[in-house]
């Protein structure tokens, strides 16, 4: 059985208006990983990836970098006990 993890990042820098939401969904689809993804008030990202450990790390290691526009500043990670709520990855408003 598959060792599977939840992270719940934000992402900090230029990660707003520069397709960062939509690219992360592309990221975590690409990966099998499932949560989501929303903007903050602050500028910065919030996402919950939950999946398999190493799917789930190869898409933080994708956030850590960004789209082509996005300057990442920092991925601040807290790691969380998995629940399976999600069926799938979606960008939240």
């Amino acid at each position: 059985m598959e060792n599977k993890v939840r992270a719940h990042a934000v992402i900090t820098g230029r990660v707003q208006g520069v397709w960062f939401r939509a690219e992360t969904k592309r990221a975590a689809d690409a990966h099998g990983v499932t949560g989501w993804v929303r903007n903050k008030r602050d500028g910065s990202v919030e996402a919950v990836f939950e999946g398999p450990k190493e799917a789930v790390h190869a898409t933080l290691s994708w956030c850590r970098q960004g789209p082509p526009l996005a300057k990442v500043a920092e991925v601040d990670v807290r790691w969380e006990d998995t629940t399976t709520e999600f069926r799938n990855f979606e960008v939240r408003l």
